[in-house]
């Protein structure tokens, strides 16, 4: 049986999604709660993506098989009861054994939190403790020519230089809290992400409403398709998969 799930995770205590030997990871821990599910027979999750360490998800999905017989509502209990308390597994259904959590993904939405007010040690795992200022005008008309479908190797790790890196971004948005004038965050939907792209992306914006470049430089950094062209990258910390469309 397969079954698809989706799960929250805070991974600021976390070195990553991916599992690794030695190291606690999001998918680990899922996959030692299955196990002892499963009779201990091993299960092999297949998620959307990774996330890198400090990153975490509103809503990561998965796909695993299994051949205990129990309902998605029990799995989801069980599991829940297994896993530690900053993974929490939201829903669980079957799906066709064709379906794969990865490959069948339409787009993702990643969201970045950026605090430009007074430093808070409260949140400084959850929110990107910049403490200044930023052009907000200047950022969302930035943002604006990311739009569209680009070669982004600019904003990829140097060394993806045999990777494809067109991809296509679907949406942006600069949002405003209300309740918190001085935190913004920026949304970013696309069809596709490769590894630091989000980041990278935002570090390249907070240089934008540093006054450090225009927003029309984008336009010269994207064709470059050099990453030593397009600034810092952003912490982990301010990073979260929001959502995950198929």
């Amino acid at each position: 049986m397969r079954y698809f799930m989706t799960f929250s995770y805070d991974g600021s205590k976390y070195n990553g999604y991916q599992k690794q030997p030695k190291a606690r990871t999001v998918q680990g821990e899922l996959e030692k709660a299955l196990k002892q599910i499963n009779s201990l027979k091993p299960v092999s999750i297949h998620a959307s993506g990774r996330t890198d360490a400090g990153v975490h998800a509103y809503n990561q999905r998965a796909h695993f098989d299994m051949d205990c017989d129990i309902t998605p509502n029990k799995l989801k209990q069980s599991l829940n009861g297994l896993i530690p308390d900053d993974i929490y597994v939201k829903s669980i259904i079957e799906v066709n054994d064709d379906f794969h959590a990865r490959f069948n993904v339409k787009a993702k939405e990643y969201i970045y939190k950026i605090n430009m007010g007074t430093y808070n040690p409260i949140e400084k795992d959850y929110v990107f403790q910049y403490n200044k200022r930023l052009d907000i005008p200047e950022i969302e008309r930035a943002l604006k020519y990311l739009e569209g479908t680009h070669d982004f190797r600019s904003f990829v790790k140097l060394e993806s230089d045999d990777e494809d890196c067109v991809r296509t971004i679907v949406q942006t948005n600069l949002i405003r809290d209300v309740k918190n004038v001085n935190q913004i965050v920026i949304s970013i939907l696309g069809t596709g992400f490769m590894r630091y792209m989000v980041r990278n992306i935002v570090g390249m914006l907070i240089e934008v409403g540093e006054g450090k470049y225009k927003s029309e430089d984008i336009i010269g950094i994207l064709e470059s398709k050099d990453r030593k062209n397009a600034g810092i990258c952003a912490p982990a910390c301010g990073l979260y998969l929001k959502d995950v469309y198929y």
